[in-house]
């Protein structure tokens, strides 16, 4: 087996086919074991465990746990059949020259100018074999004359309506009758796409179209849409609230990246509604986008399946956009997709309807299913608590029986679920995801469930992040209620085991403490964290040249950049006035851009220097620098760390909750020395530290103004500021501005000042820095 690569034809390793196989057998072998230990399980619980005798309300909640048991296990084997088979569709080789006209519909309401000004700068960035074949729309439900005049200024085409008919669904089919191009992009306001989007999925298509030439018409490919996942610059709000960001993907990661692409083997892939390359064809054949549900994507990939139009999903990341950045707007959204897919599926009867397989039945019914979470967590978690607080019966069996059926069949599930995943997901991060949405979800899932729809809806908030802003403790009053039901249940546990002198409860004792551990984990979610930037930073590595007014060029790497400034990596310390700007350049494969900028901020690192950057001027550059910014794949985790651990998430929390927070400001390179300089009136001064403006020193008797030389000549003449509270002396360099502004005296300074460092360096490493530091200013961003 060989592969080739961009350097040439290089072979695989011997055993890699080997060990895929070995690994693709022994999934297999596991998830038939699991399902084989649930189905006993199931059996076991139905004919053995249900409370008859024990009065009404322990049989009602003995059955409806054991309802929302048998339909989470339908559930894990729909998954299941789906991830034992992924098919996962190479990028096809074309000619260029058949690539087609594609449409990009921008759908936008109310979302900020700034947000849409970076998607559509980055579609006219995208790459193509002819860009006069690319159409690009915005279209405005809001019909604000301000995103006209952005559309027209960048190029683009501006389409609005006179009324809001049909929601979403109804804006894209108005943009379709005003064009004509046989491929339609969908992407949201805030999502950016790379400028290899179009180039990574139109070639389905094409190579769909050279097939079907040689093809009868019952044989052809009726290419319906290709899926790229929906993905995120900024950390979502699990783990940015959890202080997770970076421990733990995204939560939508899952879905989009493991779920979504395994659909492709039953061709049940569910459209996103952005981020999304579709047939015109196809749509103009059910009738356009679906307007008669607020989900209108998840409608509209339905109606296309079942006209037999092939669909895939791909989980190369092609996109990227704003997640909700504040609790409310995401209980908003996660509200609306419940809604929309019960609804759509009562709509759409997917258990009776015909065109579609029974796979594909089967999985859709799955989908539905998942929204009703908040009632089997609602379940899971009152279970024990109506046993252990309340004294209810809920399951009639004994530990032995447990260990039997229970425990190796929930050992093999959550081995499972991590294996499948790709190390995306683990049961306690969906438990803890679905405990913290429960409380808000349960009352609309249950009125969409008796048919109480939804009709209108808010579109979500993408406005961007509130810095003074933090959660609302409202939002744990459920949560306050559950924990204080489960601490008591779990003394009434502990009790009941000591005075009974029986270990028998201890499963139920099991029970109350996940489900406590996850109402913890839930009301640290809704306390939510401050956020202490207005614009995301991205961390990247490209190469910059500082370009200063005195003192020449430095060149240097990036580490991170935002919308309001970047940071940059030198070997060196330079002193830079803060009140003067200086030119930056930065240079991808890709882009160049040139910004003006002032220093924010400056920290010493083990190997070098962090300066950091405030953004005055984008000179033009504005459209390549967000580029950099954007065009690229996020730097997010995209796997949990195993070595993170139950303990670790609460231990995490409790301590950054509780650990006062420090902001450095620091703008001139704070540099330890022990230097002794020759003074003009004799005898020297000791130098313990030095920042080109400001010095510190241990020496005794100053004068109020003295001057001191260097060993390379060049003189400092400074100023007594006042006494340290540790006995030393802050000295003001006065003629700095002079050495600053003369390019041979400031280069000798910075020499001096450097290998001073150096010199201490290897005698000693300083570290002075306890306490938790947040580095508001990464690149920098304005408050």
């Amino acid at each position: 087996m060989i592969e080739k690569k961009a350097e040439g034809i290089v072979a695989k390793p011997p055993d890699t086919e080997k060990k895929s196989t070995i690994k693709k057998y022994r999934n297999q072998i596991w998830i038939l074991v699991t399902i084989f230990l649930n189905f006993i399980y199931l059996y076991w619980r139905i004919r053995y465990t249900l409370p008859f005798g024990y009065g009404v309300i322990s049989l009602t909640i003995g059955i409806a746990l054991i309802i929302v048991e048998v339909m989470g296990a339908i559930e894990s084997l729909v998954h299941y059949y789906n991830m034992n088979k992924i098919e996962n569709p190479p990028l096809p080789e074309v000619p260029l020259e058949m690539f087609p006209d594609v449409d990009v519909y921008i759908a936008t309401y109310t979302e900020p100018l700034d947000l849409l000004y970076k998607t559509i700068n980055a579609c006219n960035h995208l790459e193509y074999p002819d860009k006069s074949k690319i159409h690009i729309y915005l279209c405005d439900d809001g019909r604000r004359p301000e995103a006209r005049e952005l559309a027209e200024k960048m190029g683009i085409t501006y389409l609005d309506r006179p009324d809001n008919k049909g929601a979403k669904a109804g804006n894209l089919n108005h943009a379709m009758s005003k064009s004509s191009s046989p491929l339609i992009l969908t992407l949201d306001a805030d999502m950016i796409p790379r400028r290899i989007l179009l180039m990574r999925m139109v070639p389905y298509f094409v190579d769909a179209w050279i097939k079907n030439q040689t093809r009868d018409e019952k044989d052809q490919i009726k290419m319906g849409f290709i899926q790229s996942p929906q993905t995120f610059y900024n950390p979502d709000l699990f783990q940015y609230f959890l202080y997770s960001e970076n421990r733990i993907p995204n939560e939508q990661d899952y879905f989009y990246k493991d779920i979504q692409v395994a659909r492709n083997r039953s061709n049940s892939v569910i459209y996103g509604g952005s981020n999304t390359l579709i047939s015109r064809e196809a749509l103009e054949s059910i009738g356009g986008f679906y307007e008669d549900a607020i989900t209108e994507d998840f409608a509209t990939g339905m109606l296309l399946q079942k006209a037999d139009y092939r669909c895939y999903a791909i989980n190369e990341e092609l996109a990227s956009g704003l997640s909700p950045t504040d609790f409310p707007n995401l209980i908003q959204q996660r509200i609306r997709w419940a809604r929309g897919c019960i609804q759509t599926g009562r709509k759409m009867h997917i258990l009776l309807t015909k065109g579609l397989s029974i796979a594909q039945k089967a999985i859709y019914w799955a989908s539905v299913w998942y929204w009703y979470a908040p009632i089997k967590r609602l379940i899971y978690i009152m279970s024990p608590i109506m046993f252990a607080t309340f004294g209810f019966m809920v399951i009639k069996t004994d530990l032995k029986q447990i260990l039997i059926f229970w425990l190796p069949m929930y050992i093999s599930s959550t081995i499972s679920l991590r294996m499948m995943s790709q190390e995306i997901r683990t049961t306690k991060w969906t438990n803890i995801y679905e405990t913290a949405m429960f409380p808000f979800m349960l009352f609309p899932v249950l009125k969409e469930f008796f048919g109480i729809s939804l009709k209108k809806f808010k579109v979500t908030n993408k406005s961007g992040v509130d810095t003074d802003r933090t959660g609302n403790l409202l939002y744990g009053l459920p949560f306050m209620l559950f924990i204080l039901l489960s601490v008591i249940g779990v003394f009434n546990i502990i009790y009941m085991i000591l005075a009974s002198g029986s270990m028998g409860p201890i499963v139920i004792l099991f029970w109350l403490i996940v489900n406590l551990f996850n109402l913890v984990m839930a009301m640290f979610f809704v306390m939510g964290r401050r956020y202490h930037r207005t614009s995301e930073r991205v961390v990247l590595s490209e190469p910059a040249v500082i370009y200063t007014k005195y003192q020449g060029q430095f060149s240097c790497q990036t580490m991170d950049m935002s919308e309001g400034g970047l940071a940059l990596f030198l070997e060196e310390a330079i002193f830079i006035d803060d009140e003067h700007e200086v030119k930056i350049a930065v240079t991808t494969d890709t882009y160049h851009a040139e910004v003006q900028a002032k220093v924010a901020h400056i920290d010493e690192l083990t190997d070098g220097w962090k300066y950091a950057f405030r953004i005055t001027d984008f000179n033009e550059s504005k459209d390549e620098y967000m580029q950099i910014l954007y065009d690229r794949v996020h730097t997010l985790p995209k796997s949990l760390h195993a070595s993170h651990s139950t303990f670790d998430d609460l231990r995490l929390n409790i301590v950054r909750r509780t650990q006062p927070v420090v902001y450095f400001n620091r703008k001139s390179p704070r540099i330890m020395m022990d230097e002794y300089l020759q003074l003009s009136t004799g005898g020297t001064i000791h130098v313990i530290n030095f920042n080109f403006q400001y010095f510190v020193t241990d020496s005794e008797q100053l004068d109020e103004y003295f001057t001191c030389e260097l060993p390379n000549g060049v003189t400092l003449t400074c100023e007594f500021i006042k006494q340290l509270r540790n006995g030393s002396s802050l000295c003001r360099v006065t003629n700095i501005e002079e050495i600053y502004q003369d390019a041979t005296q400031m280069k000798l300074l910075t020499e001096w000042a450097n290998q001073s460092k150096v010199q201490l360096q290897k005698e000693e490493v300083v570290d002075d820095t306890n306490n938790l530091v947040n580095d508001v200013l990464g690149g920098y961003d304005e408050k």
